[in-house]
């Protein structure tokens, strides 16, 4: 027995009402939810065309050999970003004309694992044992419609595809219960050498050691510990029409005591170019199936979302940097702000799915970006911008420079030349030596006076 897919209505609609032109295929992505029990599909999107003008691209060979992988993958990674705690990409689907049928489950093959390991390559956190790895399939034939649903799994190079059962239901997500969270953040991460490349690969180190913390941190949900297997809304699971509209607060608390031993056992001295501080304040949102959601399930969700929105955010930021550096704009000089977290509903739903806006953007440019990824229209009323609007996440980046060496990174903060730091080591390194000496002295005294 294969895995059985919970689909909301509107996704139905959504699939049959795609133009697909004569000859022709159109790809997309299928978002949702994954549990230990089934699956929930939210919502399906389809692939942006590549052409400016957005008209699908004349084929001159065989539709399925022409689909654009790359372009696949890339909507796939940059739609996984404005996906909140709890959704995920569980799927493609693919429509073909009939004569293609044949050949649509290798194309979906190949294309669900390209977008699986594009969109989890860089991830800060770890696959539990209980997470799914399947990812399912729609295949769809533009002239009678029939679908055809089928899983692979995705961490095995060698596997075959799999039936599943497709469901169609009304109100799927209506009411999933929602978890909120502000974390508060200030991270000092050490940048090694003087280079754009090492500068990205510090700060992935950086955050990989914070995002442990977050993982191994203590999750209070609506004041109650989430650690086991008790059901999230216990006493309220009977009547659906209560978990509707419900919000649960959640606090994170992380303790520093282990990281802190363990940095002092293995601590050495390192010279370094720089820093990166990042700090702020930013809000977090997660959604869990009701059916019969565990508590430990919650404060997983919250906590990928804590970890996804900075993650993501941090990387925007370095490649915004990278091409300031390599436009017109020049350096960038001083403490930099991050792009804020909004919200956006999603139609027949009780969900919301987030995107990330600059200081220089407007909220049109986040309706016009939602519209080529999520492929519908928003209102620019509907773009909640409020949540951190006094929250502005900013880094500030340092580095010291040599003589030969020019970094895109200034700031107006006084910074140690490595001359300097190396001066301090040294005389850092005398002062533990004398106390060192007067402690060992100290000791023999008392000693003999015993």
């Amino acid at each position: 027995m294969g895995r059985s897919y919970i689909v909301e209505e509107a996704v139905e609609i959504y699939l049959g009402g795609l133009q697909t032109p004569p000859g022709s295929c159109v790809t997309g992505l299928l978002i949702g939810q994954s549990s230990p029990q089934r699956e929930f599909i939210v919502l399906a999107v389809q692939t942006p065309y590549r052409d400016s003008k957005g008209h699908p691209k004349v084929s001159t060979g065989s539709p399925l050999d022409e689909i654009d992988v790359e372009w696949v993958t890339e909507h796939a990674k940059q739609l996984s970003h404005m996906l909140p705690g709890g959704l995920s990409i569980l799927g493609l689907f693919l429509v073909t004309p009939p004569e293609l049928s044949k050949d649509a489950q290798n194309t979906l093959k190949r294309l669900i694992f390209a977008v699986d390991k594009y969109i989890t390559k860089g991830r800060l956190w770890e696959l539990s044992e209980e997470d799914v790895t399947d990812r399912v399939t729609l295949h769809i034939c533009s002239k009678s419609k029939k679908a055809v649903c089928k899983t692979f799994d995705v961490k095995d190079p060698k596997s075959s595809a799999k039936p599943a059962d497709w469901k169609y239901q009304a109100g799927v997500s209506t009411s999933w219960p929602m978890l909120t969270c502000s974390v508060e953040l200030d991270l000092l991460i050490p940048l090694t050498e003087s280079s754009s490349d090492n500068t990205d690969k510090c700060m992935q180190d950086g955050l990989r050691k914070w995002a442990k913390q977050i993982e191994a941190g203590h999750c209070l949900i609506n004041g109650r510990q989430a650690l086991d297997d008790s059901e999230l809304i216990s006493g309220q699971k009977k009547n659906p029409k209560i978990t509707q509209h419900l919000t649960l607060p959640v606090r994170i608390l992380v303790s520093d005591e282990q990281s802190e031993v363990d940095e002092r056992s293995s601590a050495q001295v390192q010279v370094c170019s720089g820093s990166a501080k990042v700090r702020g304040v930013v809000y977090c949102r997660a959604y869990i199936h009701n059916n019969k959601p565990k508590a430990r399930h919650a404060a997983q969700v919250i906590k990928r979302d804590i970890i996804n929105s900075i993650s993501c955010r941090v990387a925007m930021f370095l490649e915004d940097l990278l091409i300031s550096e390599g436009s017109h704009k020049g350096p960038c000089s001083g403490p930099k702000a991050l792009p804020r977290r909004v919200f956006v509903p999603v139609p027949c739903s009780g969900l919301s799915v987030c995107d990330y806006m600059f200081p220089d953007e407007s909220t049109a440019d986040v309706a016009e970006r939602l519209k080529e990824m999520l492929d519908w229209e928003t209102p620019e009323g509907n773009i909640d911008i409020s949540l951190e609007s006094n929250y502005l996440f900013c880094p500030d980046v340092t580095e010291s420079r040599s003589d030969d060496y020019s970094s895109p990174f200034t700031s107006e903060a006084q910074v140690e030349t490595p001359k300097t730091q190396k001066a301090f080591q040294y005389y850092a390194g005398l002062a533990v030596a004398a106390a060192i000496a007067v402690l060992a002295t100290a000791t023999s005294l008392l000693y003999f006076n015993e």
